[in-house]
């Protein structure tokens, strides 16, 4: 099958051929005929398999055949991306702008954390797609700088993280402002029930298509589980990376201290590293990106606020020094590497107190992960875990009722 079978616009299928977009991607023949068709859509595939050009493409067909560029006032926009992250925004917004490049379609990027006049310069000369963290989106909702009253498209990327970072408030206040009459698409590698319940006031009748089953880790990632103590993670990451000989490895805590601390004691051990987190500034953060991205930094430490926003088509390589308390944060780690195609191969270290944790993955994931013992870094088992979760379904029962509440990272929330 070739994108040309989708009869897109010709600009649209030059520019792919430029791109060297040769053929679809599984999710991207499901999902493009259906948004064609308008109707709302709920579609999940895993990390890596062409999600952002599945709804994109479309999208700019519509725009291109609708000849919206000249038609609209320059506040109105015709589509617009909602996301999680700064990371996630700037990913979509430059895919978006790559589709377009042979058209006078415009595309701006709105997240907090950056100096606003730039992008209400950006609004002012007209933009037809807009890419936003919701919170950025409502100050300029407020300032009158954008205009979603002609929104014909609308989609919730990541859609799961937006709930889980406690945006649901924002995202009704925004809901408020934009037609009835438009397209809803919801994109994201894992969908769960309670996603859906709270989307479901703004789908018509969705679609629902998947390449996998809802919230399965990519097929082309080996995963790897070492049981360690807590203490020698550090030890055994630089062991890990020293030994083989890795150049670019991502690395994952829970923690903002926590990466900062592991970054420090990796340069340390003559391991070039940056740690990117929500207290730093969007500066530093891109700075360290671009730096990764370059072979000028050797391991990158991140939060999970960049487990969805980081792609590096030929990363090989990520590290969970912790394991996340929210197990689909899981997937999105490791969805880093082995994508577009391409193997890949995600650690995960488990000390004696994230056993639950590791449960829980197993539970989503529906396979028994089994930690392996690696010579030399062999656990202390006459330890005692300090916190045994036994009861892994109140676990899950706690973790659910804190998202659908809102009330989880809401620190994070106010930095985007």
């Amino acid at each position: 099958m070739a994108f040309s079978d989708f009869r897109l616009n010709k600009t649209l299928l030059t520019t792919l051929q430029q791109l060297n977009y040769l053929e679809p991607t599984p999710i991207q023949q499901l999902a493009i005929p259906e948004v064609f068709k308008g109707a709302d859509l709920i579609a999940h595939a895993q990390t890596g398999t062409g999600k952002t050009a599945a709804f994109m493409l479309p999208i700019i067909h519509h725009i291109l055949e609708k000849n919206e560029v000249s038609s609209l006032p320059s506040k109105q926009v015709s589509a617009l991306v909602l996301v999680p992250t700064r990371e996630l925004a700037q990913q979509v917004a430059k895919a978006s702008e790559s589709y377009s490049q042979n058209s006078q379609i415009s595309v701006a990027c709105l997240y907090g954390g950056a100096n606003i006049g730039p992008q209400e310069k950006k609004l002012a000369k007209g933009v037809q797609i807009v890419v936003a963290t919701p919170g950025r989106l409502l100050d300029h909702l407020i300032k009158g700088t954008v205009d979603l009253s002609q929104l014909t498209h609308l989609v919730f990327d990541e859609a799961d993280r937006m709930l889980d970072m406690g945006f649901i408030g924002e995202i009704k206040r925004i809901m408020r402002r934009v037609p009835e009459k438009r397209q809803t698409l919801l994109f994201s590698a894992t969908v769960d029930e309670h996603v859906i319940n709270n989307v479901s006031q703004w789908l018509n009748n969705p679609q629902r298509i998947g390449v996998d089953a809802p919230n399965t880790a990519a097929t082309k990632v080996e995963q790897l589980f070492y049981a360690v103590d807590e203490e020698r993670k550090r030890e055994l990451i630089a062991y890990t990376i020293g030994k083989n000989n890795w150049h670019q490895v991502l690395v994952f805590t829970r923690t903002k201290n926590y990466a900062d601390e592991l970054a420090k004691e990796l340069n340390k051990d003559g391991l070039k590293t940056q740690a990117i987190h929500g207290d730093k500034s969007q500066g530093a953060r891109n700075k360290a990106l671009e730096q990764f991205r370059d072979g000028e930094l050797r391991v990158l430490v991140a939060t999970d606020v960049a487990a969805r926003g980081i792609d590096i088509p030929s990363l090989d390589f990520v590290i969970n020094a912790e394991l996340p308390y929210v197990a689909e944060d899981y997937v999105h780690r490791i969805g880093r590497t082995g994508r577009a195609g391409k193997v890949g191969t995600a650690i995960s270290l488990v000390g004696l107190d994230e056993n639950w944790l590791l449960e829980e993955i197993e539970v989503l994931l529906d396979e028994r992960l089994t930690p392996q013992w690696l010579a030399g870094f062999e656990p202390d088992l006459t330890r005692e875990p300090k916190n045994n979760r036994k009861n892994t379904a109140k676990s899950r029962k706690q973790r659910d009722k804190k998202r659908i509440l809102g009330q989880r990272s809401t620190r994070r929330r106010k930095k985007n």
